[in-house]
């Protein structure tokens, strides 16, 4: 369980590096004199959004195989890829 713990949080720490809501929040950080509550504020977002990551998957793989979320996941991912280099999105 420990390592679940650890690999879960290297994985999403690395993903939020350079993220947009890490860009946002250090743009905020910026214009305020007050960091403390855009820390506090930014943390109980990503708290609230990774919760509802959590429970939302766990009710999906109830429902739809693991491999077919993954799947679509993936395909999510290229698509959306492909939408950003053509400037679609």
């Amino acid at each position: 369980m420990i390592k679940l713990f650890f690999s879960t949080f290297i994985l999403i720490f690395l993903a939020e590096l350079g993220d947009k809501t890490q860009l946002a929040t250090m743009l905020m950080a910026a214009k305020s004199n007050h960091i403390w509550p855009v820390f506090l504020g930014s943390s109980l977002a990503l708290i609230c959004s990774s919760f509802m990551g959590v429970i939302l998957g766990n009710l999906l793989t109830k429902l739809i195989p693991a491999n077919y979320i993954q799947t679509g996941a993936g395909i999510a991912f290229v698509i959306i890829g492909i939408l950003l280099i053509i400037g679609k999105l």
